[in-house]
C-alpha cells in the first residue's frame, strides 16, 4: 500500500507548492504598490479629515471661551463682594 502512495504523493502535493509560490510572488509584486499607496494616504488629507480637524479646533476654541467667561464671571462676583467694580468683558475674537 505504501509503495503505491509514495510515488503519487509528490504529484498531489506539487499543486499546493505551486499555489503557495504563486501567492508569494503576487505578494512580493504588490508590496511596493501597497507601500506607496499607504505613504500617499498618510501624506494627504481628505476633505472629511480636514472637516473633522476643523470641527475639533472649533469645539476646543468654544470650550476655552466658555472657561474664560466662567472665570471672568467668578472674578467679577468676587470683586463685587469686596465692593469693587468689574472690568468690562473682553471682546470675543473670532476663531
Amino acid at each position: 500500500m505504501r509503495v503505491l502512495i509514495l510515488p503519487v504523493l509528490p504529484l498531489v502535493l506539487s499543486g499546493c507548492v505551486v499555489a503557495s509560490v504563486a501567492d508569494a510572488a503576487v505578494d512580493v509584486a504588490t508590496l511596493p504598490v501597497k507601500a506607496v499607496s499607504k505613504g500617499v494616504d498618510l501624506a494627504t488629507t481628505s476633505q472629511s479629515e480636514a472637516d473633522e480637524k476643523r470641527g475639533r479646533e472649533l469645539r476646543k476654541a468654544e470650550e476655552k471661551a466658555g472657561r474664560e467667561a466662567r472665570e471672568a464671571e467668578k472674578r467679577c462676583r468676587e470683586m463685587a463682594a469686596r465692593g469693587e467694580t468689574c472690568p468690562p468683558p473682553p471682546a470675543n475674537p473670532s476663531p
